[in-house]
């Protein structure tokens, strides 16, 4: 499909944007009075970055805003997603914010509007400020209640010019691989944690609706949760039981109270530990009524469907994201997809299958599930990590990525019915610090030169200017 192709099938009000992180890209991080966050501490604990590296200057986009937003601006795209740093606004959690952090957030914002591109602000993307885990984190309702004061804070600073708001950035990331397997910050392993984390951080999320709306903001807000289609890697009872429990643990667990206001359906077939993850996920219906305020915006993040099969993973084969004794020990695994038509299924650089008919399958699992109560939809994130290297003549050839983006965007864009699709923001601008795999993996339209900071715009960037471009004619 040509760019001009793709182009012609994009709705007229469709958002085509980029999205990052705070603590991927900015770096800074003992400048102008941030606070440390749990990733910070996280890094620093010997093994647990695949290169051993760490996020201290990362892009330095807190340098480079600048240039940054004029590459933005180049490629054309609609709307920026970026993370307002909770450490560098309330360094310790809570108290008055940071003169400093405001400041650099507001130099953004406004360097993206006088370029025309809306900016969409996501107020937590994982980076809790440590002294509140030291507290408990997000196994405590206090540090929901802190971050409903923070959500505050930056509603008053920014609320007159940012287009659109996330709450919270897939909060299955936070507790599954953070709280519950040991291979993202805090660093903790308890799948009986798994319940109490998911409430406290959907109750952050109300609590920031509530704080957002209370100021009140101009833009829409809304929460963004990562779904994947949990598929049984066989035809077994077993394989078939374990699918739904990851079902419940990575898409109803966290879909369920925001966008029905009540509990999800416990999994069964699982033996006591369904039974006990179906006990503490309950939450009252006091609390239900705070994470279920209408959305204007529901955030989908799409990567890859997931093929469960039952029993623990072969011995140090961990997931996509990392390797930890817990997720050695648990009762199922994320298994290879088999070879369709006698072809392997061909794989992103961190090993995630490119599928995306699964994308399709996860709205339509979204429509049955939720049908009115489903608000519209943004996909805040969507991007594959590629090995792109500067070529001799100075360029980075990235053909893969130009067809995961092609095939993606259009499934995206021809959206299933019932399900009202308005965007597609691709993951990411920049080659980043990718959480527990360091410098190894680049999702970035832009390549960086991680020693010399220096951007070079791969293919895609051009490719995804030309669509751009080409919509404008039409």
């Amino acid at each position: 499909m040509t760019p001009e192709e793709l182009a012609a099938l994009l709705p007229p009000d469709f958002e085509l944007g980029v999205a990052a992180a705070a603590f991927q890209i900015e770096g800074a991080a003992d400048e102008d009075g941030r606070g440390v966050s749990t990733w910070d501490e996280f890094v620093a604990r010997p093994g647990t970055i695949l290169d051993g590296s760490d996020a201290r200057v990362a892009t330095d986009h807190y340098h480079r805003f600048r240039e940054d937003v004029a590459l933005m601006a180049d490629l054309g795209v609609s709307t920026y997603r970026f993370s307002i740093a909770w450490p560098r606004i309330h360094p310790d959690g809570t108290g008055p914010a940071n003169p400093a952090g405001i400041a650099f957030y507001d130099r953004l914002i406004d360097e993206l509007l006088a370029a025309g591109i809306r900016p969409m602000a996501t107020l937590f993307h994982w980076d809790t400020p440590l002294p509140l885990e030291r507290r408990g984190g997000w196994r405590r309702r206090e540090t929901a209640e802190r971050f409903g004061e923070f959500a505050r804070t930056a509603g008053e600073a920014f609320g007159d010019r940012v287009d659109a708001w996330v709450t919270v950035n897939e909060a299955c990331t936070v507790t599954l691989e953070g709280y519950g397997l040991d291979v993202h910050a805090p660093g903790l392993a308890s799948e009986l944690l798994i319940p109490r984390v998911a409430r406290n951080l959907l109750l952050g999320h109300g609590l920031a609706v509530q704080a957002l709306r209370a100021v009140p903001v101009a833009g829409r807000i809304g929460i963004t949760n990562v779904h994947t289609a949990s598929v049984p890697a066989t035809d077994s009872r077993r394989d078939a039981a374990y699918a739904d429990l990851f079902d419940f643990l990575h898409n109803r667990l966290f879909a369920d109270p925001v966008l029905l206001g009540r509990n999800p359906a416990p999994p069964r077939g699982v033996g006591a530990l369904g039974t006990v993850l179906g006990i503490l996920s309950r939450s009252s219906r006091r609390d239900l009524a705070l994470m279920s305020q209408p959305l204007d915006f529901y955030g989908l993040n799409y990567y890859f469907p997931s093929r469960i099969a039952a029993g623990p993973p072969p011995p140090g084969s961990g997931n996509p994201d990392g390797i930890s004794e817990a997720m050695d020990s648990a009762p199922f695994h994320l298994t290879d997809w088999p070879p369709i038509d006698g072809r392997p299924v061909e794989q992103t650089g961190f090993g995630w299958p490119v599928a995306p008919d699964y994308l399709r399958v996860v709205l339509e699992d979204l429509v049955e599930r939720y049908g009115e109560r489903l608000p519209p939809i943004v996909i805040t994130e969507g991007g594959a990590s590629f090995p792109d290297a500067v070529d001799a003549s100075g360029a980075v050839d990235d053909p893969r990525r130009i067809d995961y983006l092609t095939r993606h965007i259009a499934v995206a864009a021809r959206g299933v019915p019932g399900a009202d699709v308005r965007g597609y923001l691709v993951w990411t601008i920049l080659d980043n610090f990718e959480w527990a795999a360091g410098y190894t993996q680049r999702f970035g339209l832009v390549h960086v030169d991680f020693d010399t900071l220096v951007r070079t715009p791969k293919a895609s960037f051009h490719w995804l200017r030309r669509v751009i471009s080409a919509r404008r004619t039409l």
